[in-house]
């Protein structure tokens, strides 16, 4: 039976990528993107929806005293408003795209028992929106909130690709043993998918199988561009006692329990993928 997914977001990496993997099965899946820009929800506009998988929201993008109320705005009032239209059309799920930033955390290990104590708007706004669509849910309107580490994949946006310049134009990296938990895209999409086809519904982290090293990371990008990276320990001390923000979130330990992972695609597998 064909299944009607809306993407809610356009032009986002995560949305779009996940309409292409999806695209594999064009006789299961009838896949729409819809414009969140300037919408004013109508129950119209979800007929004949069964599964909305949404990624509108405001990202990468600094946070100031003057767009602050954007985040709010967007992330959650728009959002929510979408879920509350949605579900009043007879909608049975909605698949939100949330954010590891709820936690509020640089370091340290996330379980589904921690309590949320974001520090941005960006993480607020995300929180508030989790918690207003949780209330919409009954028998008839199932909520999946999906909570990813970093997101990384062939032309992703954020801190993989400040990573990747780095790897292509040093000659030398840390070698600091670390462990983040992250995703690949084409994980995060199989994970999505499953959570439509079985219609699962609560909290999950999806991410890979294997926790990632960044120093291991950056040699992969390296060597994958045919370029060898030297890594060195000599740095290891001043990023130990580092109180920069930047530093920590690079080096420091940021990790889900090992729950809800994907391993379609491994490290280095995703990491060819990636830069091929």
């Amino acid at each position: 039976m064909m299944k009607n997914v809306l993407i809610a977001g356009a032009k986002s990496y995560i949305g779009e990528s996940f309409k292409e993997f999806l695209s594999q099965w064009p006789d299961e899946y009838s896949v729409n993107v819809m414009d969140t820009l300037g919408l004013k929800p109508v129950p119209e506009m979800f007929k004949g929806v069964d599964a909305i998988f949404c990624v509108a929201g405001i990202a990468h993008i600094k946070e100031t005293a003057e767009n602050r109320h954007l985040y709010f705005d967007v992330n959650r009032d728009l959002v929510v408003e979408i879920a509350k239209t949605a579900k009043s059309a007879g909608v049975k799920q909605f698949v939100l795209l949330s954010s590891m930033s709820v936690y509020g955390l640089e370091v340290g290990r996330i379980t589904k028992d921690s309590e949320p104590a974001p520090v941005t708007a960006y993480g607020k706004s995300k929180l508030e929106a989790d918690e207003e669509i949780k209330k919409l849910e009954d028998e008839n309107f199932v909520f999946t909130c999906l909570r990813p580490p970093m997101v990384y994949g062939k032309n992703c946006t954020g801190n993989y690709r400040a990573l990747r310049k780095f790897a292509l134009k040093s000659p030398i990296f840390p070698n600091y043993q670390n462990r983040r938990s992250m995703v690949y895209i084409g994980n995060l999409c199989e994970f999505v998918k499953c959570c439509i086809d079985e219609r699962r519904a609560g909290l999950f982290f999806p991410q890979n199988a294997e926790y990632t090293n960044t120093s291991e990371m950056v040699t992969a990008i390296a060597e994958a561009h045919g370029k060898k990276i030297k890594l060195t320990k000599i740095f290891n001390l001043a990023i130990k006692i580092a109180p920069i923000n930047v530093v920590r979130k690079v080096f420091g330990n940021l990790v889900y329990e090992p729950v809800d992972t994907v391993d379609k695609y491994g490290v280095k597998e995703s990491i060819k993928l990636t830069e091929e």
